[in-house]
């Protein structure tokens, strides 16, 4: 890192310490009267931040503070997260990344990240070049087209991978210079996007076909080039456009898409663990899903090769697994289907929502739609009359768009519900029984994956290391959590999480031949040396 000076080291956010300089400091890198009297240590200058951002009077305040802090002094910026990660973590992430993202070109203050346009083909690789970082390890790259529950955002989505890139550092301890947010600005649909003046993206209606293809293809291509040890996350994409990216890419370049995969891990590590609430056997489970999206389907096909390891044929495995829509129970009959969910349809009668569930009570209800409300008091008592402990998991998010909040699914089973959502939830009080609902967060699963492949160098990220991720969750639910009802563990363990993921990894891509880097015996020390500790 170049040695900076006076003024200049106080403008660069990786280098500035502000009133952390020590006397021998502010002597030798000329900051003498550029600084106030006192040197205040971090901890010092943590309280001084979370006076400042506990005095916000809304998220959205307390989001452009955080990024401001982030833009002028990283490592406090990290320190505080992590070390107050259940009260941070949802302003810097969900549920308030989404308004933050419906907003993002009214509060833009300082650039992040690289912006890629249709104007840029052919000199995509040049773009790259123009990072100052030379040695990228993680891309968290989005096209905007499907935010949150919040659909098409265009630029305004490059919220996400800054967010994202954000959970990697506090949750992985990746090195922030080993980290890089895309946006693949490819125009937006949204009418109303384009017509504010405000907004700052590619004022055009998206690309589409061939030519979005292509432009993709350019930029896998010239991350591979660029950054050869990079592992690519695609981002909030468009069902169709996730699912022929995935399949386009997966066996060429380390990649993986979030909303596909690591929803998928995060969500059976929590089925997993609801067993040891409801003493019920894995293999034995029947799951619902509603909704046919991206997320929905990646939680179907891991499910399946879970069962399928559980030692269910892959016939009743599928048998286990049914979709419902907003026309109730996803079967042969109806006329049409989307292609990625073909192998989950039921050969059964059509039913509405609550008819499949008497039909085929399931033991697990899980919610990836974006439709607020869409488990409805009826949907819970449904669920409740059939199962002692009926399993509901609501996914979407932001919070406004959650199928359930934690006190519906509580109130509304008589206590018995075991609930887990996407967005956070407060506990739960019910008589003399408090409930602690779990967030089933893809931050438990997706740094985790990516500090594993920068330890190993995997070539290619798989389907069994998702499988081991969700294991290793789903066993770090301590006895303490499950007795107050929590299927996953408290956001301060999420380091502890990630580190014993990123050692399962490194144990898969070696059993797959994948892994390029010669592993020592002692993983967990040398994963640990890997982790980054913002500290002075």
């Amino acid at each position: 890192m170049k040695a900076l000076h006076g003024k200049a080291l106080l403008d660069d956010p990786a280098q500035n310490k502000s009133t952390a300089f020590t006397r021998e400091e502010r002597m030798r890198y000329g900051l003498q009267g550029l600084l106030p009297y006192s040197v205040a240590d971090i901890k010092n200058q943590q309280q001084r931040v979370l006076g400042n951002l506990r005095g916000k009077r809304s998220d959205i305040e307390k989001y452009i503070f955080l990024n401001s802090l982030l833009e002028r002094n990283q490592r406090l910026f990290y320190r505080t997260l992590i070390d107050y990660i259940e009260e941070i973590m949802p302003l810097v992430y969900t549920p308030t990344v989404g308004e933050a993202c419906s907003e993002f070109a009214h509060i833009f203050r300082k650039p992040q990240g690289l912006y890629i346009t249709p104007e840029d083909r052919g000199r995509v690789a040049s773009l790259l070049a123009n990072w100052p970082e030379t040695d990228v390890r993680i891309i968290v790259v989005t096209d905007g087209e499907r935010i949150l529950g919040l659909g098409d955002l265009g630029a305004n989505g490059m919220g996400i991978p800054i967010g994202k890139i954000a959970l990697y550092v506090a949750c992985a301890g990746i090195h922030p210079a080993h980290c890089m947010p895309v946006m693949l600005d490819v125009g937006t649909n949204n009418q109303e996007l384009r017509n504010d003046p405000l907004y700052l993206g590619y004022p055009h209606a998206r690309l589409a076909g061939q030519d979005y293809l292509s432009l993709v293809d350019e930029f896998v291509q010239a991350v591979r080039h660029k950054f050869p040890d990079a592992l690519i996350q695609f981002e909030d994409f468009s069902s169709e456009h996730a699912f022929v990216l995935l399949d386009r890419y997966h066996k060429q370049v380390r990649c993986f898409n979030d909303d596909i995969q690591g929803t998928a891990a995060v969500t059976l590590a929590g089925v997993h663990a609801s067993c040891r609430i409801t003493h019920k056997q894995f293999a034995d489970l029947k799951i619902m899903l509603l909704g046919t999206g991206s997320a929905a389907t990646g939680i179907a096909r891991l499910m399946l090769s879970a069962f399928q390891t559980a030692g269910l044929s892959e016939a009743v495995a599928r048998a286990r697994i049914a979709f419902v829509d907003r026309e109730g129970l996803v079967v042969t009959a109806r006329a049409k289907h989307k292609a990625h969910i073909q192998p989950f349809i039921q050969e059964q009668a059509p039913a509405s929502f609550l008819e499949a569930i008497e039909r085929l009570q399931p033991d697990v209800l899980i919610g990836a739609t974006g439709a607020a409300g869409a488990f409805s008091e009826a949907v819970i008592h449904q669920m409740a009359q059939y199962q002692e402990r009926p399993v509901i998991i609501a996914l979407s998010n932001p919070t406004s768009h959650t199928e359930c909040t934690a006190e519906q699914a509580c109130r509304w089973s008589d206590g018995r519900a075991v609930f887990a959502s996407g967005s956070p939830f407060p506990a739960v009080t019910m008589g003399e029984k408090i409930f602690h609902p779990a967030q089933g967060n893809n931050a438990y699963i997706f740094p985790g994956i990516g500090l594993g492949m920068l330890a190993c160098r995997a070539t290619l990220v798989t389907e069994r290391m998702f499988l081991a991720a969700a294991e290793v969750l789903a066993a770090m639910v301590s006895p303490e959590e499950i007795e107050r009802g929590a299927i996953y563990p408290t956001l301060p363990r999420v380091r502890e999480v990630s580190q014993a993921i990123a050692i399962a990894v490194c144990h898969v891509a070696q059993q797959e031949g994948l892994a390029t880097a010669n592993l020592p015996d002692d993983l967990e020390a040398y994963v640990r040396t890997l982790m980054y500790e913002p500290d002075y």
